[in-house]
């Protein structure tokens, strides 16, 4: 079985708010075993509500909508679900004594549109909402052939998690097939989209039986894999077998196949080796060590360092030659050099990481341009510089270069 998430709301539809109800709903439904089709979201507004519900019929096995079972004008996913559907609302008098007894309960006048939330599509199992006014839905039934169950859960993310815990997972359970999802990231740095598919392009088209999608994100690229067996041994061999392949043709460009983050497996990394690192940044502002410092026990090996943004501190923390620096220029190869060497020696750690460019968008030249940024990594062996020309804005760019960053650290290490 498949479903679809309908989220309903105007105003998920401005850029004030986001949908994130649908994160969790897919989350839960694919530890069932389902797999989320598609995801809707539409305005409060009849019409289109009936219409997005019509598509979904037509579609999915389940259909599960968050919002729009409020009090007022506007909350319509009731009168729209049982319009599609050719159900009567009828309002439920247990239901209006219990909204009456939450207002009497904290105090407050109840306003006779909250009566409105009592209204339940005929045939429908009504779901108590213990954390808010508006209780949901259950309605199941057939179309085209089909089994088909629709859910109403209220658009609060509190009401709505504790709704779905206590009342529509295991009733969900008892009536999907009993399937197995499994799904991995592979993460890969190094190498750019197009040319990542070209390799691994060939390998998974020849699993049918396993969705695959390919994501570019700034200083990486991702492949999301997922396959439903009858069991959950039967999906995770089959991906093993797909990633194993996809590793064995990438090698060092994949750094993670279960959604690890970089500076997660730099972790990993330093503790295996017993390694410390320090690090001295400029055009990235410290993002590199806040990358470093956002993983748990990162202090057993990031010692730390120095944001050194003025060409004075390069030189006073980390003993950065001003005459370096006059030559060269502050973005060159060696003062990248002498930023890892100089920030090693000061802290006394196994590697030092050097960071220096150009992040814009003003301060390029035709030398030296907008994106250019010299990563350098010092250790016992001697100390290795890349050079890179990184595409974007500030923000992207900073990014590339951290990424770079961790990433010398990572190869280094293995």
């Amino acid at each position: 079985m498949n479903a679809e998430i309908i989220a309903v709301g105007s105003e998920l539809l401005t850029p004030f708010r986001q949908d994130t109800n649908s994160l969790y709903l897919t989350e839960k439904l694919n530890t069932l075993g389902v797999e989320v089709s598609f995801k809707t979201i539409v305005g409060d507004n009849l019409k289109d509500i009936v219409r997005v519900t019509k598509a979904a019929l037509s579609r999915s096995d389940i259909l599960i909508f968050s919002g729009g079972l409020g009090p007022t004008e506007d909350d319509l996913t009731r009168e729209a679900v049982a319009q599609t559907l050719g159900l009567h609302l009828k309002r439920d008098p247990d239901i209006v004594q219990a909204i009456e007894r939450r207002f009497t309960e904290h105090g407050w006048k109840m306003s006779p549109n909250n009566v409105k939330q009592a209204d339940v599509i005929s045939g429908a199992t009504v779901l108590p909402n213990a954390n808010g006014t508006a209780p949901g839905q259950w309605i199941g039934g057939r179309s085209d052939g089909r089994e088909k169950l629709v859910v109403l859960l209220p658009g609060p993310p509190h009401e709505l998690k504790a709704l779905f815990e206590s009342s529509v997972l295991e009733r969900l359970r008892a009536k999907v097939p009993k399937q197995s999802l499994a799904a991995r990231v592979i993460k890969i740095t190094g190498m750019g989209e197009s040319a990542c598919d070209a390799r691994v392009a060939p390998i998974y088209k020849r699993f049918t039986d396993v969705d695959t999608t390919i994501l570019a994100a700034p200083g990486e690229i991702q492949l999301h894999v997922h396959t439903r067996k009858d069991s959950d041994e039967a999906a995770n061999n089959r991906l093993d077998e797909l990633v194993g392949l996809i590793e064995e043709e990438l090698g060092d460009n994949v750094y993670s196949d279960n959604g690890d983050s970089l500076e997660q497996i730099v972790s990993y990394f330093l503790q295996m080796r017993d390694a410390t690192l320090s690090v001295a940044e400029s055009c990235t502002g410290g993002l590199v060590a806040e990358r470093l410092t956002s993983v748990s026990g990162s202090s057993r090996y990031f010692i730390g360092g120095a944001v050194v943004y003025s060409n004075e501190l390069k030189t006073q923390l980390a003993d950065v030659p001003a005459d370096l620096i006059d030559v060269y220029g502050a973005v060159s190869e060696q003062v990248a050099r002498a930023l890892a060497e100089g920030i090693r020696k000061k802290c006394g750690t196994t590697l030092g990481l050097g960071v220096t460019g150009v992040a814009g968008p003003t301060g390029g030249s035709a030398e030296k341009p907008v994106g250019l940024v010299f990563h350098a990594l010092a250790s016992e062996g001697g100390t290795e510089v890349i050079k890179r020309n990184f595409p974007g804005d500030r923000a992207r760019i900073r990014w590339f270069a951290s990424q770079q960053a961790l990433d010398m650290v990572r190869r280094k290490l293995m």
